[in-house]
């Protein structure tokens, strides 16, 4: 079977706060490693007041804590935000304090709005240096060398693995260039999935890291009892792309009846666009599903997002999800 794994988007809804996001994605956590999920990410994201993981290696030190054996990481770090130096400071410390348990997935987006980069002291252009800064922030995980004279402490020698995440061509190409594995973004942005994983797997050069290419598909899936159900359910992530298309970056809301009296003609097909890989129903169509995908693709991996606005009911579409691939 497929290898699945989480990427919790940390949402605040209407009904808690920061504090209860951050918790109930540890409380994931601890239930998804006795489900037999592989990891657990969360990604940077900044003046989003539904999304309480900006200061993502803190998230990711409170998740780890909840949890003994499940991978955590980040899904991703936007690299062009900070300094190869202080991202490997952070995750080489998370790598000493959860040993074999971290991953550091890199994006080269900023993760926000315009006037936030320049609140980050960054520029759009900073995201041109991505190559450069991907192989100075492996150079700093890896082993120190001989007259050295600048390192990251504690994270020389920790090799903490990095992935490449992407929505294009681009990230393929750097991925399978320094022998990395990659994850796609397919869950917010599939229009290049297929041609994006056949020039990753075509172009794929070995690397200390990784001898084979290795890739991961993000895809949204919502599971409960049945179809209707979890077709309802699925409202609270359509409201979500409704409201990003509108500029409102609102807390998430409780599920609808019917979603078709919320969003207009346009955002509905531009959200359709977005979502177009999702997985929506009962456990078998859940099962039908994935295996689809899977054979599609030829993922080695997927990561999953079940943006599901109760806690109980998205711990349950999780558990449903995994018991398909028992």
């Amino acid at each position: 079977m497929t290898k699945l794994s989480i990427l919790d988007l940390v949402r605040v809804t209407q009904g808690t706060d920061a504090r209860t996001a951050m918790d109930n994605a540890r409380d994931l956590a601890a239930h998804a490693e006795t489900w037999d999920y592989n990891r657990i990410w969360v990604a940077e994201h900044h003046n989003m007041a539904g999304i309480a993981s900006a200061a993502t290696s803190l998230v990711i030190a409170h998740i780890a804590a909840g949890s003994k054996k499940i991978r955590v990481g980040a899904g991703g770090i936007m690299l062009p935000n900070h300094a190869p130096i202080v991202i490997a400071e952070q995750f080489g410390t998370l790598e000493r304090l959860f040993p074999g348990r971290i991953d550091l997935g890199l994006g080269r987006a900023p993760g926000t709005d315009q006037i936030t980069i320049r609140a980050l002291r960054t520029t759009a252009e900073a995201s041109e240096r991505f190559p450069q800064d991907v192989m100075e922030l492996q150079a700093f995980l890896g082993p120190l060398q001989p007259g050295q004279r600048v390192q990251a402490v504690p994270a020389a020698g920790t090799n903490v693995p990095l992935w490449i995440l992407g929505s294009s061509h681009f990230g393929a190409m750097l991925a399978a260039e320094l022998g990395l594995p990659y994850a796609f973004a397919s869950h917010f942005a599939p229009a290049h999935l297929m041609s994006a994983l056949k020039i990753y797997r075509t172009r794929f050069k070995p690397s200390e890291q990784l001898q084979e290419p290795y890739a991961m598909v993000g895809v949204n899936i919502i599971a409960a009892d049945s179809d209707a159900e979890a077709t309802r359910l699925s409202t609270t992530q359509k409201m979500s792309f409704a409201n990003l298309l509108r500029g409102t970056r609102s807390l998430s809301q409780p599920p609808i009846d019917d979603i078709d009296t919320y969003w207009t003609a346009f955002e509905k097909a531009q959200a359709q666009n977005m979502l177009a890989r999702s997985i929506i129903g009962s456990p078998e169509t859940v099962r039908a599903g994935i295996a689809a995908l899977t054979d599609e693709t030829g993922a080695d991996e997927l990561i999953i997002v079940s943006d599901v606005y109760d806690h109980a009911s998205r711990l349950r579409s999780f558990e449903l999800i995994a018991s398909t691939q028992n």
